[in-house]
Formats: C-alpha cells, sequence, structure tokens
C-alpha cells in the first residue's frame, strides 16, 4: 500500500520541479525575486522589447526610440529574426542590445523534453550572428521558465530576466493610455519594463498601443530625473530591490 502510494507522490514531485519555476511570471513571486525580475540600479530604468523583429511595426519603434535619443533591448524570436534579418540589422546599427526570447513562441511548461534547451541555442547563436558577442539575457515566452529552461540558460551563459511592470499592451483593446495607466505605477528606479514592437503573438495592430505610449514611458522617467536605456546598462541585482512590481 506505501509504494503504491508513493508513485503517485514521486510523479507529482517530478512535476512540481518541472513547473515549479513557472510560477516566476506571478507578480508575487517576482517580487520576492527583484533579481530575476530585473530591478537594477536606482537611476536607471531598462527598457525592452519583445516578440520581434518585424518589418510592419519594428521600423517605425526603431524611428521613434530614434527621434527619442534612447536605446532598448529586444527580445527577439529565433524564427522572426531568421525572417527578417534586415530588420535585425537595424536593430544592432542604432546601438540598441538584441537578446533571446526563444526560437517559437511557446511555453516551456508544454514542450517536449530538450526543446527548450535547443532553440533557446540556435537563438543565442543567431543572435551572435548579428551582434559579433553572445548575449547576455533570456526572456521565456509569457514570462514562464521551467526547470529545462533554468538548466538551459546556465549551458548557453545566459541570465534570465522577466520584468518588474509591463503594460499589458498585448490585447485588442490596449490603447497608449491603458499602456501607460499600467505602467505609470512602476517607473521607478530600477525598474525593468516590458513592450511589445510586434503583434506576431497577440493582438492585430495591438503594437499600436505600446507606440502610442512609448514617448510618455521615456518622458515620465526623464522628468523623474532617471536615464532610460537596455539592460548592459541596468546593472541587474545592484539597487535596493523594492521596486515596485506589477
Amino acid at each position: 500500500m506505501i509504494k503504491r502510494a508513493a508513485l503517485p507522490l514521486a510523479l507529482a514531485g517530478l512535476a512540481f520541479v518541472h513547473v515549479g519555476p513557472g510560477a516566476t511570471w506571478l507578480a508575487t513571486a517576482r517580487r520576492r525575486l527583484p533579481r530575476l525580475a530585473g530591478a537594477g540600479r536606482d537611476d536607471h530604468v531598462a527598457l525592452t522589447f519583445d516578440d520581434g523583429p518585424d518589418p510592419r511595426s519594428t521600423p517605425f519603434f526603431l524611428d521613434e526610440l530614434g527621434r527619442l535619443g534612447c536605446r532598448a533591448t529586444f527580445f527577439v524570436l529565433g524564427e522572426m529574426l531568421e525572417r527578417h534579418p534586415e530588420v535585425g540589422r537595424r536593430i544592432v546599427a542604432e546601438g540598441h542590445e538584441m537578446a533571446v526570447h526563444g526560437w517559437r513562441h511557446t511555453n516551456a511548461l508544454v514542450t517536449r523534453p530538450g526543446a527548450v534547451t535547443s532553440e533557446m541555442g540556435r537563438t543565442a547563436d543567431l543572435v551572435r550572428s548579428f551582434t559579433g558577442v553572445r548575449p547576455v539575457w533570456y526572456r521565456p515566452p509569457y514570462g514562464v521558465l521551467s526547470a529545462e529552461a533554468l538548466v538551459a540558460t546556465r549551458l548557453h551563459r545566459l541570465r534570465p530576466v522577466l520584468c518588474t511592470v509591463s503594460g499589458q499592451d498585448w490585447t485588442a483593446s490596449a490603447t497608449p493610455e491603458s499602456v501607460m495607466a499600467r505602467l505609470r505605477p512602476g517607473l521607478g528606479g530600477g525598474a525593468t519594463v516590458v513592450l511589445h514592437d510586434t503583434d506576431h503573438t497577440s493582438a492585430a495592430g495591438c503594437w499600436r498601443s505600446a507606440l502610442g505610449a512609448l514617448p510618455e514611458v521615456v518622458g515620465q522617467c526623464r522628468r523623474a530625473g532617471l536615464r532610460v536605456g537596455p539592460l548592459r546598462d541596468h546593472e541587474v541585482g545592484s539597487g535596493r530591490g523594492d521596486v515596485r512590481m506589477s
């Protein structure tokens, strides 16, 4: 009887080991792990974009960032970078940082064993071919980490990072005003902001909400005396770690 009962418990334990890191997308979990959330130096805000590059939308973000005199970190999908190398080259040429978001936008908890590891490495190699250096950062699709993903980041010498504040700009109902309302409380020193420069994995046209909010995002930070830039300048883990997370 004890042996029969032990098997389900063992299986449940293995499942928890695999799924447990996935809880990091929850704000309460991220609040307890400020380094993983991307909390950085107190005079800086890290600006990041996910899911591109996309020739239909990413150039508009690059234009606006150029106008604002601001650089950012682009977490690219390998399939999008392979498909649109010209946009990737422009990201690098204009001084932005390129990081790994996976090959496809798939949830690490439901992929076959080994897929996350191989696709992470494939994307990192592709990013390196564009930038000339090994990428530093990995952000999992949906912000969900698995045990395999954590092991894979060590194998590929990447640092996992999520965000401290999200504009929730991926929905059909998102507007520049709604994005800004979501971001405003969390735009303090040490924050890592995530927006999306494409609708590749979300509601059609939703990227316009992030683009419309971008000038005010940068403006609010600068009015508060904060610098805005990529994760490479953020010194993740150096701040007090009390940045508001949402």
